[in-house]
């Protein structure tokens, strides 16, 4: 823990020249890394992420006035300062300070509170921005943390998961919980298997023969200002409701994949065979799907689809339905193959990896040509398995790595993706690096 004491003694000194007083007590979130299970959290089904060690940190002074003042110390995000008394969140805007205030409004609603007590927070952080690691989720989740320590109230690290999940939406991203139930819910030295309704968390202990490597593509994507992430949600719900309908279950109740397999008591196997049947690969227009449900445009756009998705002209429905009950099936296995730890678990695990990232990038259509080149730069120096994590469209790749064989593996895919002769990469430390894992967020008060 030096370095994180380090980082606090200094971000103490900053908030003093800052706000010219000490803070009162710090709030710490980690980011994450989706090992696997990409994209299926909000179809309701289990993923496989762990805590990484970087994090956000927060400094806190609650103040006698009703305003809130937000600083970071990377010079990037302006200070924000509002009254916090009228919380509004700009949802066209998806800026840096919105994201701590859906963690706010999120607990201030959770309670009843018309009024929160003002206060001076600084934020500092070391997870690489847009980079699929989590940073606007941590940054909710600290929030969260914030506020609750400042009201002085007190819920379960699972209460406030599922409170920050639901509030991040106020930013207009459509997600699952993921992000912020890893927040929360992290031990070290463990990932976890997240399952949902009700959420838990268990404990998968991972291979002691490799190591998880984290690669940036470098290219960045902000969830929450393009649409891809929200069509995919809207894809997957009208898929599920084509398949129940085609089941003759009560569709319009239905809004995750995870409900028809549910009501249908079959396997995900099965499930996959009903969707062939179901479901054409060709795209579905608007209108093919109001004659499948029996419905008008009208009632399309005002019961199913979101804002953000009414002048979508084609829906994948086949292509998204077929990733999401395979990718579940493929969370379930690597837990099993940990679990059993035969003597070629890695191999194993790698295939799994392998296969999540081609269906990525087949049949849910996340990836970049950088996420798939980078891929196959990791398993040519030495990744038994390599994939995108995070919403992808850009972010970062996650490989398993022997572990005699990490220090060339860091090293040669240093030089085949970050020291290209045109120089259009400018690597930071932060671009490729080994983690294990992390543990959740927490509150230390100043002494």
């Amino acid at each position: 823990m030096p370095v994180l004491y380090d980082r606090l003694l200094k971000l103490k000194e900053m908030f003093n020249s800052k706000f010219g007083s000490i803070p009162k007590f710090y709030v710490r979130a980690p980011g994450r890394v989706n090992l696997i299970g990409e994209h299926i959290d909000y179809c309701g089904y289990s993923v496989l992420p762990m805590a990484v060690e970087q994090d956000l940190l927060i400094a806190v002074e609650p103040v006698e006035t009703y305003t809130l003042q937000l600083a970071n110390t990377n010079p990037l995000y302006p200070d924000f300062s509002t009254s916090a008394t009228n919380i509004q969140i700009d949802k066209t805007k998806p800026l840096w300070h919105n994201y701590f205030l859906c963690g706010l409004k999120g607990i201030q609603e959770h309670f009843g509170l018309s009024n929160l007590t003002g206060m001076n927070c600084l934020v500092d952080g070391n997870i690489p921005p847009r980079s699929g690691l989590s940073s606007s989720s941590a940054l909710v989740c600290c929030a969260g943390l914030v506020t609750l320590t400042v009201l002085g109230m007190n819920l379960t690290k699972v209460e406030l998961a599922e409170i920050c999940a639901k509030s991040e939406r106020y930013i207009g991203t459509e997600g699952g919980g993921m992000d912020q139930s890893i927040s929360f819910l992290a031990e070290e030295g463990t990932a976890k298997l997240i399952e949902f309704s009700p959420l838990r968390a268990t404990n998968v202990n991972l291979p002691s023969g490799a190591v998880f490597v984290i690669a940036n593509s470098c290219v960045e994507m902000n969830k929450a200002a393009t649409s891809h992430f929200n069509i995919r949600v809207m894809e997957c719900r009208l898929a599920a409701k084509l398949l129940a309908k085609y089941k003759s279950l009560q569709w319009d109740k239905v809004l995750q994949l995870e409900e028809v397999q549910a009501k249908l008591g079959i396997s995900l196997e099965e499930m996959l065979l009903v969707t062939e049947d179901a479901l054409h690969p060709e795209p579905y227009s608007p209108e093919e799907i109001c004659r499948c449900l029996g419905i008008t445009l009208e009632e399309l756009r005002t019961q199913i689809l979101s804002p953000n998705t009414y002048d979508v002209l084609i829906f994948k429905l086949y292509q998204r339905a077929k990733h999401v009950y395979s990718e579940a099936a493929r969370v379930l296995q690597f837990k099993k193959i940990c679990e059993e730890a035969p003597e070629n678990t890695v191999q194993l695990l790698g295939e799994l990896m392998n296969q999540s990232h081609m269906s990525c990038r087949d049949m849910y259509e996340c990836s970049c040509p950088e996420l798939d080149q980078l891929v196959d730069i990791c398993r040519k120096f030495g990744a038994e398995g390599s994939r995108l994590t995070g919403a992808g469209w850009g972010g970062c790749t996650v490989s398993i790595v022997p572990a005699d064989k990490l220090t060339s593996f860091l090293a040669n895919v240093h030089k085949a993706y970050y020291q290209r002769s045109d120089g259009s990469l400018a690597p930071e430390k932060q671009s490729l690096f080994a983690t294990k894992p992390g543990g959740g967020a927490l509150v230390f008060l100043e002494a």
